[in-house]
């Protein structure tokens, strides 16, 4: 039985990246090692070891919030982005933008277009007939992005021309300033001078500056991994409940040293249409048990797993434990996830997610935290 994905997906996308029969064989093969989505890259960042403790925060991602046509978030470190969204119907784009801003007192603000068939083009950006702001390779930043994005408040629509002029694509500005207002408030913004929406007189020495990132103490992988029998591969694949045998999709698991004697088990258990699901264990090399995660990974809740973590489309690279769970084929939406092991269990460090599937392939970023390796 498929894994329930995410309660921020549609009912109709949990069909589509379970489905079984002709396409589900047909994709197998391309589900295995999919390209996560490249908005908002978040990678773990590494500290020098000298007398950094763990601070031992739990993880908890943010809520992704949508208003109209555009989907917000902040992380834990209050960064925040917005993501312009396609008509629901049919859901496809053929631009999309996405607006990222820092948090504290300078809060720089970026803006990022994508033109369908005109990647890395130089375009003008426009709100209705407004003065057009050059964008170089489809990028805005400094004062132009800030004059950008107060225009949008009021605006209808974003329209990007060619180097000639010519308007080649547009988007719907309904919701941007209910979205430009939802990260003025989250990073305490509203009323100052800072704001994009909900402006006012507050210096920007008000700002509050941004918060401290959790830090999570990783020892560094090492070691000799565990090797299974037969007899042991089995038996795990059986406690899993794994049917990838039944579909003739069988595929070795990926064996890893996490140093301290203990190796990470990742193995291939079940298929959807676009994702590849793999069981988590973990092995001292006498016994083998599921691995411990600090937050719900891959697919969703442990609990309706078996009890038995997951991660899909992913793996262990250089001591990150990857998951890309697409909501459907194109990779508009879904989640991205990383850990890092600590130990005794795997540890969020950066979480990105797109609930709605409306043509964007930026997923939000909506958890972060620092790494030391020790």
């Amino acid at each position: 039985m498929c894994p329930m994905f995410r309660p921020a997906l549609i009912l109709p996308l949990l069909i589509a990246a379970c489905s079984g029969g002709d396409e589900e064989t047909a994709n197998a093969s391309a589900a295995a090692s999919p390209a996560p989505p490249q908005a908002n890259p978040v990678q773990a960042q590494t500290s020098p070891p000298a007398a950094i403790a763990d601070s031992h925060t739990p993880a908890k991602p943010s809520e992704l919030r949508t208003f109209g046509d555009w989907a917000v978030g902040c992380d834990n470190g209050l960064s925040c982005t917005m993501a312009s969204l396609a008509p629901e119907d049919p859901g496809f784009a053929d631009m999309t933008v996405t607006i990222a801003r820092a948090p504290g007192a300078d809060g720089a603000i970026a803006i990022d277009v994508s033109v369908q068939d005109r990647d890395d083009a130089d375009l003008e950006l426009a709100v209705d007939d407004g003065k057009a702001v050059k964008a170089a390779k489809g990028s805005v930043g400094g004062a132009d992005a800030r004059r950008l994005a107060v225009e949008m408040v009021d605006g209808t629509s974003l329209t990007a021309r060619d180097a000639s002029g010519k308007a080649i694509a547009s988007i719907a500005l309904k919701g941007a300033a209910a979205a430009f207002r939802y990260v003025d408030d989250k990073q305490g913004r509203a009323g100052g001078t800072t704001a994009i929406a909900a402006r006012g007189s507050a210096p920007a020495g008000s700002v509050p500056s941004a918060p401290a990132l959790p830090v999570i103490v990783s020892p560094k992988p090492g070691g000799t991994p565990v090797t299974l029998s037969k007899t042991e591969l089995a038996a795990l694949r059986k406690r899993a409940e794994c049917d990838l045998e039944g579909m003739g999709l069988v595929q070795d698991p990926e064996i890893s040293a996490l140093g301290g004697g203990k190796s990470l088990i990742v193995l291939p258990c079940s298929s959807g249409a676009y994702n590849l699901i793999a069981a988590l264990f973990v092995s001292d090399g006498k016994t083998i048990e599921p691995a411990r995660m600090d937050t719900d990974s891959g697919m969703g809740p442990v609990d309706e797993q078996g009890g038995i973590p997951d991660v899909v489309n992913g793996g262990f690279e250089d001591g990150i434990l990857s998951s890309y769970a697409k909501g459907r084929g194109i990779g508009d939406c879904g989640i991205t996830q990383s850990f890092v092991w600590d130990g005794s269990r795997f540890r969020l460090i950066e979480q990105a997610e797109m609930g709605e599937c409306r043509g964007n392939p930026e997923f939000i970023t909506t958890w972060r935290a620092r790494v030391v390796r020790r």
